[in-house]
């Protein structure tokens, strides 16, 4: 297990995030917006620009023993349900780093963690550019799969 961070140690490690994500912000034009999370003082969002889905809001939370990431991919889907979940598993399979899962109202996110021991500049524009990457590969085809019937006629 990964020994926890607390006290100075996550304090600086909030520091350079804080100075990671906005030098990200400032060299990366389809970093639209980079915050802190009003409610929590150890939560960001990075919401970025795409093609295929409008936008991207990752949410970053760091805890004492992982730095845990999240994007919403999309809704519920109101149709073809097996075969969505069967496409969401297999490209699980392929992911490192993250994970598809249904969460909130059986939405659809995507989502993992890292040890906070690891976490550097590299390590979170691995992370971003990974869930960004996926998200714009997968969104077209798993809203056709989930939502069908509304893209015929």
């Amino acid at each position: 297990m990964t020994d926890a961070f607390t006290g100075e140690k996550l304090a600086v490690l909030e520091r350079q995030i804080d100075e990671w994500l906005a030098e990200l912000y400032a060299n990366h034009d389809h970093i639209v917006a980079v915050d802190r999370s009003p409610d929590d003082d150890v939560r960001w969002f990075v919401r970025m620009r795409g093609e295929d889905k409008d936008f991207t809001t990752v949410w970053l939370t760091l805890g004492q023993r992982t730095l845990r990431y999240e994007t919403y991919v999309m809704p519920a889907p109101e149709e073809n349900h097996v075969q969505l979940y069967e496409h969401v598993l297999r490209r699980n399979d392929r992911l490192v780093g993250a994970h598809f899962s249904i969460g909130v109202e059986n939405a659809i996110f995507l989502r993992g963690e890292v040890p906070v021991d690891r976490v550097d500049r590299n390590e979170l524009d691995r992370v971003l550019g990974t869930l960004y990457a996926q998200v714009e590969q997968c969104f077209t085809g798993m809203i056709r799969i989930g939502f069908g019937s509304r893209f015929e006629g």
